[in-house]
């Protein structure tokens, strides 16, 4: 017994329109998950009902897939440069990373007291303050540590 083939066109009762929408989303949702899952495909699926209801689906982070996408279809205008999406995300983390590291190596010089020039009267004070505080910390530690030294040595001196 062979299912009779449906004509592609709209469907005009509303009700079955909704049935068959709903089928048809859960078997599109279920074939892009098996292609993700299969072929270790990055898949991503997005779906507006008639109502603008969204239905969606990512076999990982929706917004890394349409990074990669975007990404993608900017290098496509460029022929002769078609660097690969992995590539380019590898080389965005490694530009954020970097900038990251130059921001933390101005901040530990200036906390040496270098490269001091360009900060306002404000930002003076805020590290004034930071270093104080942090002072105050290793000041702390530095005194527990000696008392837990001198009462080891007053108990060697007891027990003894």
């Amino acid at each position: 017994m062979a299912r009779e083939r449906r004509a592609i066109r709209r469907i005009e009762s509303a009700a079955a329109r909704q049935v068959t929408f709903s089928k048809r989303r859960r078997g599109l949702f279920k074939k892009a998950e098996e292609l993700a899952v299969l072929c270790d495909a990055d898949v991503a699926l997005i779906v507006f009902s008639s109502t603008g209801k969204l239905s969606q689906f990512a076999s990982s982070s929706m917004n890394e897939i349409i990074d990669k996408y975007t990404t993608h279809s900017k290098n496509l205008g460029k022929p002769d440069q078609q660097p690969s999406i992995d590539l380019n995300l590898e080389h965005s983390k490694y530009s954020s990373l970097n900038e990251q590291l130059a921001e933390a190596s101005l901040q530990l010089r200036q906390m040496r007291g270098e490269e001091l020039e360009g900060l306002s009267v404000e930002e003076l004070q805020r590290m004034e303050k930071n270093l104080e505080a942090g002072l105050q910390r290793v000041l702390c530690t530095k005194d527990r540590q000696f008392m837990e030294e001198i009462s080891e040595l007053q108990q060697k001196v007891t027990n003894d």
